[in-house]
């Protein structure tokens, strides 16, 4: 006679995984509010888990037996998609890539997958969102007809496993995890137990027959890819599509890598003929530089181990208020903040009563101090109606003291600006003395930020 199975409910945070037997309003893990979601639990005697019942046979090997040889990264016709992936994609790999609806993962991926069957052979494309027609007519838009793509909807992992295993592609895609369920667990589609098992049946299938799968992932309200953080640990790599709503501009952002460097960045365009990758970025987000203006600088900041020149704007008017606001789009407000203070108190900028704006061109999103000089400089530009020099960069973090410090990867930062034709560069002193100084640019160095001020505003 066979066991009897036990049922009994649990509820479940859907952001951080926490388990609890009874409910609550708030997780008491992770202070998120509403995101307990009651689940059935299944017990048996015997019960033997699926994925035990996936895993091969393993024998421990010495490393120096493991035979390498054939096992290479499959190359992407996409450059700046390669960049991030670390220099093509490794067979058997799991890729996430999450964004905000409408940013573009779906094209772009359907881009990759269209290319890889030109090149590669036979690709799986799997929507759990759209028909084949809709999928096709998107590919007809963007100009895409390979033969060896292969498009399915489907929703129930185990179909899709079937047709993997039929297949035989070089690679999958998968749109979304959060659509496709198990049938032998009883949550619906896109719960915590459903996006984590499948995560965790698709790893397996990855690494026993050498395929590669992409996942695309839905994000939360916060940015953060739906789901329990542990999906992000399950997979190889991690990648975020980021970009402003009302920008062309989109940058694919490694922030996990097993097979290559993190915090690298992929920088396209989205255009009516789909996600276009910009070469050369530095140049298209300076294309609409207004060079004579107060109230801008050029800053160089470091994506990954890529340089690039962006615009940094400042505003600043007579407030109406009592408390002047503090705006900052692109760039960290707790530095906006510390810079306005330090500007007042160490220079002797009157801003308590200003307004301040600043704005990052081309919708980036600065996150190092490498920039504070920059912001500082084009404050006080706006404040004085003194233009900064257009033919300077600027680069330097800017302490409490009102004293400026290093930068990593100083010598990166200014080769890439004087490829780009700028002549000088305003750096803090100790880099002045650096060795192996890039050719064609002067550097110009201070000690301080009213030293700073002096040296790039033109009177």
């Amino acid at each position: 006679m066979p066991p009897k199975s036990k049922t009994h409910s649990q509820w479940t945070c859907q952001q951080c995984g926490f388990i609890s037997t009874k409910a609550y309003g708030r997780c008491p893990e992770c202070g998120e509010w509403d995101s307990m979601v009651e689940t059935v639990v299944t017990r048996a005697d015997e019960k033997k888990s699926a994925l035990a019942a996936l895993a091969p046979r393993s024998v421990p090997q010495k490393i120096s037996d493991v035979v390498t040889e054939g096992f290479t990264r499959i190359a992407v016709p996409m450059p700046e998609l390669a960049r991030v992936l670390g220099g093509g994609i490794v067979p058997g790999s799991l890729v996430l890539i999450g964004g905000e609806p409408g940013i573009g993962k779906s094209t772009l991926l359907l881009q990759m997958a269209a290319l890889l069957a030109q090149s590669e052979g036979t690709v799986l494309y799997v929507s759990g969102e759209e028909s084949v027609q809709q999928t096709k007519m998107r590919a007809e838009r963007l100009g895409l007809k390979p033969d060896a793509l292969y498009l399915l909807t489907e929703t129930n992992l185990d179909e899709i496993v079937a047709h993997v295993e039929r297949l035989t592609p070089r690679l999958v895609v998968i749109d979304s995890i959060q659509t496709v369920y198990l049938e032998e667990l009883t949550s619906a589609a896109g719960s915590i137990s459903q996006v984590r098992e499948s995560a965790a049946r698709l790893m397996h299938i990855a690494k026993a027959t050498n395929v590669a799968i992409f996942l695309v992932g839905h994000v939360t309200k916060a940015g953060a890819i739906a789901g329990p953080r542990v999906l992000e640990h399950i997979v190889d790599t991690v990648l975020y599509l980021e970009g402003e709503r009302f920008h062309a501009y989109r940058l694919l952002r490694s922030v996990k890598n097993r097979f290559g460097a993190t915090s690298e960045v992929g920088v396209f365009e989205m255009t009516q003929e789909g996600m276009v990758e910009i070469d050369n970025p530095s140049r298209a987000f300076l294309a609409e530089r207004a060079p004579d203006s107060a109230g801008n600088a050029i800053a160089v900041t470091m994506e990954g181990t890529r340089p690039l020149l962006v615009e940094i704007q400042a505003l600043t008017s007579a407030s109406a208020f009592a408390l002047p606001r503090r705006t900052a789009n692109g760039f960290d407000m707790g530095r906006l903040l510390l810079l306005t203070a330090v500007l007042t108190q160490r220079v002797g900028l009157k801003l308590s009563a200003q307004d301040v704006f600043v704005n990052v061109v081309g919708g980036l999103k600065i996150t190092e101090p490498a920039a504070d000089l920059t912001v500082a400089l084009a404050i006080a530009s706006s404040f004085r109606n003194q233009p900064v020099a257009s033919d300077l960069v600027v680069v330097g973090e800017v302490g409490l003291s009102g004293e400026l410090r290093t930068v990593s990867q100083a010598q990166r930062r200014l080769t890439e600006a004087a490829r780009l034709g700028f002549t000088r560069a305003l750096v803090p002193q100790s880099l002045v003395r650096m060795k192996d100084k890039p050719a064609g640019i002067e550097l110009v160095g201070a000690r301080t930020l009213a030293q700073a001020m002096d040296a790039a505003l033109v009177r």
